[in-house]
């Protein structure tokens, strides 16, 4: 699989890089906007990792001249511009994903790995649904039965995890590591307490919960149906 990174922090390009070409994948990078078309233009690519503000020509410019050429490569934008409309913006502009800076490498792998295997023709996912609970990625709003879910972002980003993994048992240590990012203290309280403030929200009040604990092992969100 061959990547292009267009990215002008030339400390955070070498990372991708490094962790990429240990992922397997053959990678070139460029630091401008326009080499970056030049790139886009003139040579073919698996994926596209492109930071949206750029010297030269910003990243949405370099996605939408793709796009107007017909050109269906899979793009991740990377911006450390995270609100609603930036993120709309940037996948309206023709971006299949949109990850916020700062993030984990983990999760930039996961988004690319996603994305390949959704193919050139295949929609980004923006919502996810286990039973009568959905989540728009987008709006980053949750809903159970239609009704509002308010969410903390560390709850919102374990709830995402868990609706991605629908269906499986997730340890603590996953948790950590991909919620939390770091290395599993099997002294730390803090999963608990979050998996029971999100428990209170997601499933207090309703019939059917939907979050399970697992004893001695983790937790898996699924329609007990």
């Amino acid at each position: 699989m061959r990547l292009l990174i267009i990215e002008d922090d030339l400390e955070a390009a070498a990372y991708m890089v490094k962790g990429l070409k240990e992922s397997g994948y053959n990678v070139d990078h460029v630091a401008d906007g326009k080499e970056g078309l030049y790139k886009v233009a003139g040579e073919e690519y698996d994926a596209i990792i492109v930071d949206r503000m750029l010297p030269g020509v910003d990243g949405l410019t370099i996605v939408t001249t793709m796009r107007s050429a017909g050109n269906k490569t899979p793009v991740l934008i990377l911006s450390a511009l995270g609100e609603v409309d930036d993120r709309v913006r940037g996948l309206r502009a023709g971006g299949d994903d949109y990850l916020t800076k700062p993030y984990a490498f983990a999760e930039l792998l996961a988004r690319l790995e996603s994305l390949l295997r959704r193919g050139k023709e295949t929609a980004p996912v923006t919502k996810l649904r286990v039973a009568d609970l959905e989540m728009d990625l987008i709006s980053r709003k949750v809903t159970r039965a239609d009704q509002t879910v308010d969410l903390q972002p560390k709850e919102f980003a374990l709830l995402e995890y868990l609706m991605r993994h629908a269906g499986h048992v997730v340890t603590r240590t996953m948790l950590l590591e991909n919620v939390w990012d770091y290395a599993f203290d099997p002294q730390t309280n803090v999963i608990d307490v979050h998996i029971s403030r999100l428990r209170q929200k997601i499933d207090k009040g309703f019939d059917k919960p939907l979050l399970q604990t697992v004893r001695g092992v983790g937790y898996s969100l699924r329609d007990s149906e």
